[in-house]
């Protein structure tokens, strides 16, 4: 009888959303949706209490690192590009997960 434990682990997909955490009525919407689909969900850590220009270059480093480490856990990588629009680390998070050989999906069709 195979482990049933190793059935768990490999039973649902797991993506990480990758955009500016300026959409982040988008990345809700996308994550429920996904989560429902029967997806687990890996998003930013914070959207509410923190703004951008407020994290120094050592946090910054920290959550860039932490993010990809998200990329590394997942099978996909679906990117929140509301508008056209991608900021540089999320061309940077695009990137590593193409160097990984991770499927990449877009919120809006790229041009």
């Amino acid at each position: 009888m195979p482990n049933s434990e190793l059935l768990i682990k490999n039973k649902y997909k797991i993506i990480t959303l990758c955009g500016s955490i300026k959409f982040k009525d988008e990345f809700v919407k996308v994550q429920e949706k996904l989560t429902l689909d029967g997806n687990i969900v890996l998003t930013p850590n914070f959207f509410y209490n923190i703004k951008k220009e407020d994290i120094d270059e050592k946090t910054k480093k920290m959550l860039d690192e932490m993010h990809k480490q998200k990329i590394d856990m997942s099978d996909e990588i679906y990117v929140i590009n509301v508008g056209g629009y991608i900021g540089e680390s999320t061309k940077n998070e695009i990137e590593y997960a193409k160097a990984k050989s991770k499927k990449i999906f877009y919120l809006e069709g790229i041009k």
